[in-house]
């Protein structure tokens, strides 16, 4: 399908059933945290109806749509440009049908949806503190990695307002926040169920964790093997090229 670039976009192959996304060059591109969340989070039930909050330029709804036979995806975007790619990488994937996107902050969502309407969520929501870390001066690379427009517990909260009872809850993020996370989702009554921590190599600590939670399900917390980006040669491990569709 013919889709209008713009200024400083490119259209990129994801490899995996000749799916695509725009991204900006100038922009700020998904990483293998989005990736990894939706490899983490590809075992939803089917007819699912999924939200994915900080959607970006859509990279994990469009993979779980190949990934999963999930009914719906809505994401949800703040920056108006962003999610206005999103919107045309679903149209250049035909995904219309299945992946809708809405340029709104997370905030305002409990005006949008009755509560109890999702059966999932996934969110790779921003990593570091407001006025925390080094800040980048463009203001989409602010948004998409400091809590600017909402905080680690507003993305939490409204996941409890959201989510059906049972729903799963999917999350990648940073280790020193772990003890945050956890302390939210259960005060949140998201129960933590599953959890994996991803390493750059096995002589490094980790750089990610990917978290499952279940809404008002009861405790007990399953922590999987490592996962390791990178082996001994500074080659992608068997794992990862699995992820990524090269094996």
């Amino acid at each position: 399908m013919k889709i209008n670039l713009k200024e400083n976009e490119r259209i990129d192959d994801l490899e995996f059933k000749g799916l695509q996304i725009i991204q900006n060059e100038k922009g700020f591109c998904f990483g293998i945290d989005s990736v990894l969340l939706s490899d983490f989070a590809k075992n939803i039930k089917r007819g699912s109806k999924v939200l994915d909050l900080g959607t970006g330029t859509g990279i994990i709804p469009i993979l779980l749509c190949g990934k999963t036979e999930l009914k719906e995806v809505i994401g949800v975007e703040i920056q108006k440009e962003v999610s206005n790619m999103a919107k045309r990488s679903s149209i250049l994937n035909n995904l219309q049908d299945r992946f809708k996107v809405i340029n709104e902050n997370i905030l305002s969502l409990n005006n949008l949806y009755k509560k109890q309407t999702f059966d999932v969520i996934v969110t790779n929501p921003p990593y570091k503190r407001k006025s925390t870390g080094i800040v980048n001066e463009e203001e989409k690379k602010i948004i998409s990695r400091h809590e600017t427009t909402a905080n680690l517990e507003d993305f939490i909260k409204i996941s409890r307002d959201l989510l059906k009872d049972k729903g799963e809850f999917y999350m990648v993020h940073r280790p020193e926040r772990l003890v945050d996370i956890l302390s939210l989702l259960r005060y949140y009554k998201i129960e933590p169920k599953e959890i994996r921590f991803v390493y750059s190599n096995i002589n490094k600590q980790p750089k990610l964790i990917l978290i499952k939670g279940i809404k008002n399900a009861k405790p007990f917390l399953k922590v999987d093997k490592n996962l390791y980006i990178y082996d001994e040669n500074g080659n992608y491990t068997k794992e990862i090229l699995e992820i990524y569709n090269k094996i």
